[in-house]
């Protein structure tokens, strides 16, 4: 039974009431306020104190206080105005009841207002949280293809650049070399001018001799028997002078010369060359049985093992057209072309087994590690840092305990922050 509380103060102005209740000694729990707009109740196990207000009250901006041994309730009214008592007098039980549950099913409409109120809050909270977080990752994303975008350029003016270099010096080279042969061509023709248009001169004796003969008596038929004799030749016929010019040879300076490295490189091409010949010639006689993706993924494993790294494409390649669902084959497509220096297509292979590696599981975890790792290593020797690094922190999100990839992905980052120090 609860020890009802029926001492209580109580005073009033126009716009508040003001409320003492005097607290009981030794109270062992703390005070409960349970109030609406016209119902206030105290519980103190086991007091109780209850009050059916007198007229409504604005329990929002109603304030209780608990100080000295009293709670100080300060009412404020909904209408201003002198209230006759504080409670309404000779209300009946039923009247009571009735107010009562009124005032509960008040107050639970009343939470339950608020607790939607606080969960659509949550709800746009949690929204604009969304929001946010996706215009954060589109500006991240944009920001990285500006960059890939800016190193293309950078990429593609440098290549241009070169490209004209290259151009104007052929170009200059080959004007020198038409103008030598210009040169010498016309100092050809200059000396076969000369020498056809050049006159026959005899000599003195021979011109004396003549004169005197022809003063003589019988000068006529002696002339005559001379210049049978010493008749000049008829000219020559028409002809065609082939001529051969030396090759003329700039060797480079020798500081500067890397014949010994071009020689060494186009000799591994001709022995990759004749290497694919023979490789190619033995998969077209292969039985139709061994004619599988299986068998040629395993061929080439064995040409990559031994460092035959042209070969083993050639038969990643015709597995491929056999089976192109199968990730596995570019990825050791892509191992082939890092150690070709074909990085371009590295990053394409990786991104093809990426692609095919789907949905992620633990099964193909080692797989999805190795073409991350693959594809952060060619655009690290492209200078593309940034886009290697985040392969790297992906391979190590699915396997955090490789301390190598951890090394290497450290190295990265520092490679990063000395660039934009030094930018």
């Amino acid at each position: 039974m609860p020890v009802w509380l029926r001492e209580y103060r109580w005073r009033q102005s126009a716009a508040a009431v003001f409320l003492s209740l005097p607290l009981p000694p030794l109270r062992a729990t703390a005070a409960s306020i349970f109030c609406t707009e016209q119902y206030l109740k105290v519980s103190i196990p086991p007091f109780l104190f209850e009050a059916v207000l007198y007229a409504p009250i604005d329990d929002i901006n109603s304030t209780a206080k608990i100080e000295n041994g009293n709670i100080f309730f300060t009412l404020y009214k909904k209408e201003t105005g002198m209230w006759d008592s504080l409670m309404i007098e000779n209300a009946n039980k039923e009247q009571l009841q009735y107010l009562r549950e009124n005032a509960v099913l008040k107050a639970q409409e009343k939470a339950k207002e608020e607790a939607e109120a606080k969960k659509v809050t949550k709800q746009e909270h949690k929204k604009y949280t969304l929001e946010a977080m996706m215009k954060l990752e589109e500006a991240e994303r944009k920001r990285i293809e500006n960059l890939k975008e800016q190193e293309r350029q950078k990429v593609t003016r440098e290549l241009e650049l070169w490209k004209n270099e290259q151009t104007y010096t052929e170009g200059q080279k080959r004007i020198q070399r038409e103008e030598k042969l210009r040169q010498e061509v016309e100092q050809l023709k200059e000396n076969k001018k000369e020498k056809i248009t050049k006159p026959t001169i005899p000599n003195e004796g021979t011109s004396k001799t003549t004169v005197k003969h022809t003063k003589g008596p019988s000068s006529s038929s002696m002339f005559s028997e001379n210049l049978k004799e010493e008749q000049l030749p008829a000219p020559r016929s028409a002809g065609t002078i082939k001529i051969n010019f030396t090759s003329r040879v700039f060797p480079t300076a020798l500081r500067e010369s890397r014949v010994a490295e071009e020689e060494e490189w186009l000799h591994k091409q001709a022995e990759a060359r004749r290497t694919i010949n023979d490789d190619l010639a033995e998969l077209k006689d292969l039985k139709e049985e061994e004619k599988n993706p299986d068998w040629l993924k395993d061929k080439g494993n064995k040409m990559f093992a031994t460092g035959n790294y042209l070969a083993a494409v050639n038969a990643y390649n015709l597995a491929v057209r056999l089976n192109n669902k199968l990730p596995v084959l570019y990825l050791n497509r892509a191992a082939c072309h890092l150690k070709l220096r074909n990085l371009h297509k590295a990053i394409e292979d990786s991104s093809k087994a990426l692609e095919l590696l789907t949905p992620p599981v633990p099964d193909n975890e080692n797989a999805r590690v190795k073409a991350h790792v693959r594809r952060g290593t060619a655009f690290c020797q492209l200078e593309l840092y940034a886009e290697g690094l985040q392969d790297y922190e992906a391979a190590l999100k699915i396997d955090p305990k490789n301390s190598t990839i951890e090394k290497d992905a450290e190295k990265i980052r520092s490679i990063i922050q000395g660039t934009s120090q030094d930018l």
